[in-house]
């Protein structure tokens, strides 16, 4: 059962946006696309310009996802709305063919708004199109995911020659527990590094983020990237925490229950465009790059990979 959201007077309605505009279904908002290729906001640190997220808001509900602020402006919470209120865009597929045909075909990330892996992909099934789609016009892909249900697609992204970038930022399970509250622990996501690799999949692991004061010590580092060169992955990219709009205030809000003596040195690391001190980020990533030398890991943005449409436009003369 579903319910139309869309009210005769909107003007007097004062819910939400996204309860004005969407359809409710099986405890997921429906909002049809406008537009689906979009601009990476700069302070996410990733190396693609454009993302593709057919998902908003994620059951990870970790602390420190910089996508929170997109939930606020559909009239929610950038807390426990962004956990528990998943926006899907239904015709993802259909917008995204139909922009592909005028696109520039640059990198292209998947699953930045939220993780495309997550318990929704179950039920709507978007994955599976956007990697057909995306391989018909041969736009180098990586999929950003922490969610075991990737595995279903191994076959696809193996064979579009997509890469997948797994999030593991440290293997402390303690500090898994309080900042990444619905996501697998990191055993779990190393297995399935592992998996993805035996399948064929350019599998590399996004160290993100680390977190300061809490996983950035020496021998957390040592021990990150140790077990993930051991997992079978290609290579590793770190990046610190980032804390924009909407981000920082959740997540400050948590290191003042859980860890308060930290929130003063918080204050002073990062700017307010909630980007840490090129100093303390340059000092961790290096010594990240340097670990990953010595357990023979490339470190950095792995290079896209490039291959010809699978269907070539046929010449006009």
């Amino acid at each position: 059962m579903g319910w139309d959201a869309l009210p005769l007077v909107e003007a007097a309605d004062e819910r939400p946006l996204i309860e004005r505009r969407a359809l409710m279904r099986d405890g997921f908002y429906e909002m049809q696309a406008k537009t689906v290729i979009e601009r990476v906001p700069q302070t996410a640190g990733i190396a693609q310009r454009w993302a593709i997220s057919p998902y908003r808001g994620c059951a990870h509900a970790c602390r420190g996802c910089g996508a929170r602020a997109g939930h606020l402006r559909l009239g929610l919470d950038a807390g426990r709305d962004f956990d528990t209120r998943i926006v899907v865009r239904p015709n993802t597929v259909a917008r995204l063919r139909a922009e592909l045909a005028r696109f520039c075909g640059e990198p292209v990330a998947v699953g930045v708004g939220g993780d495309c892996y997550q318990p929704a992909e179950e039920t709507y099934r978007l994955m599976p199109g956007v990697i057909d789609a995306l391989a018909e016009a041969a736009v180098p892909v990586t999929v950003y995911t922490k969610g075991p249900l990737i595995l279903r697609d191994a076959p696809l992204l193996a064979a579009a020659g997509a890469q997948v970038a797994i999030s593991i930022a440290f293997v402390d399970e303690r500090i898994r527990r309080g900042v990444e509250p619905g996501a697998l622990n990191g055993r779990a996501r190393l297995e399935l590094v592992s998996a993805l690799a035996e399948a064929g999949v350019d599998c590399r692991v996004l160290m993100a983020p680390v977190l300061p004061l809490l996983s950035d010590a020496a021998d957390q580092l040592d021990a990150t990237v140790r077990r993930i060169a051991a997992a079978g992955a290609s290579g590793v990219e770190a990046i610190v925490l980032r804390l924009p709009p909407g981000t920082r205030q959740w997540y400050l809000a948590w290191l003042a229950e859980a860890h308060p003596h930290l929130l003063e040195r918080y204050e002073e690391l990062y700017d307010d465009a909630g980007l840490p001190s090129p100093t303390y980020e340059g000092r961790i990533t290096g010594q990240i790059a340097q670990l990953s030398r010595m357990y023979g890991l490339r470190y950095g943005p792995a290079a896209p990979s490039r291959h010809e449409p699978r269907y070539p436009q046929l010449a006009l003369v």
